[in-house]
């Protein structure tokens, strides 16, 4: 078996062979997701330049809008250059070691978006129901240790995907129909017993997303009943357009993920395996791409701080 290592039946190296049943659309695949990486790049990139720049921003909501951007930015570069060699050059070989990195940073990175979604939940949920607490509550110091709780949490629970695949046998081939190193997938590849993958899979899935699903559900719960106990239409008109962009961004997030998990768990042999594959790259990509045009077109701040860094830009470029 080519790139096996027939003593401990750990391969040298994997093959992913992107959208197994659509190789000769690869090209045409491959544009897409190219745009969509561009614009996650591009998009993700200003929004923390802006942020980091413009002095109106430096507030909790847009120090938690500029970490959800890192980690969108960060997600998609780990996964679609190695997609587009696949889809342009057909470089499908990845080692053995640098196939479980992905895994553990695609896993790990997913799981981080959900955590920063549900500190911004938190968020909403403060600025909404104690408005004349929300700079005293929300400090530099909470926003970093939240944010750095959420990053062990997901680290935590991710690293034990690399230890339970590389504990497995391949003597079945090294061949993954995937674009990236998927936990399952590659565990799949295996001929040992993957339940426990499996299981411990979606315990992860359950401890993360479960559980900020939970809370975001219950922050809007008492921002709805916040909102609701307003006298005045308008002011709760204002309330709840504050919370807008991050259910969009929500939506983006989580619709994917749960189509993605019921199709792998109840879906069976009805949907096509490429349909799963393309799915599973958007729901990598949707978010990242969606995220800073959902912010950039629903938060009037942002849109105010681009007007005028742009109008900085062409100052210095008249005074030169």
């Amino acid at each position: 078996m080519s790139g096996v290592n027939s003593s401990s039946l750990i391969p040298g190296f994997f093959i992913l062979n992107g959208v197994p049943g659509l190789e000769a659309a690869h090209i045409w695949i491959s544009l897409p997701f190219c745009f969509m990486y561009i614009i996650a790049v591009v998009g993700n990139c200003g929004l923390i330049y802006l942020i980091s720049h413009e002095e109106a921003l430096h507030r909790p909501m847009y120090y938690f809008l500029a970490l959800l951007s890192f980690t969108d930015v960060t997600l998609c570069t780990t996964t679609v250059p190695n997609m587009l060699c696949i889809f342009w050059f057909n470089l499908k070989e990845i080692d053995f070691n640098a196939c479980l990195a992905q895994m553990f940073f695609v896993h790990m990175l997913t799981g981080m978006e959900s955590g920063v979604l549900m500190l911004m939940a938190l968020d909403r949920y403060v600025a909404i129901c104690y408005p004349l607490r929300y700079a005293t509550i929300l400090t530099s110091s909470v926003i970093t240790k939240t944010g750095l709780a959420t990053f062990l949490r997901s680290v935590m629970l991710i690293i034990p995907f690399t230890f339970l695949t590389k504990r497995l046998p391949y003597c079945r081939g090294n061949f993954v129909p995937h674009t990236y190193c998927d936990h399952m997938s590659v565990a799949k590849v295996s001929c040992g017993k993957v339940k426990v993958n499996a299981i411990y899979g979606l315990l992860a899935a359950v401890l993360i997303g479960g559980f900020d699903i939970f809370c975001i559900s219950v922050s809007y719960t008492m921002i709805l009943q916040a909102v609701m106990s307003l006298s005045s239409a308008d002011a709760r008109h204002k309330a709840f357009s504050t919370c807008t962009s991050h259910i969009c961004a929500i939506v983006i997030t989580y619709v994917p993920a749960l189509f993605t998990i019921f199709t792998h768990r109840f879906g069976g042999q009805s949907i096509p395996h490429h349909v799963h594959i393309i799915i599973a790259n958007l729901y990598l990509m949707l978010p990242p791409t969606l995220n800073p045009i959902v912010y950039g077109v629903k938060t009037k701040q942002i849109q105010e701080g681009v007007i005028k860094l742009l109008y900085k830009e062409k100052h210095i470029l008249a005074m030169k």
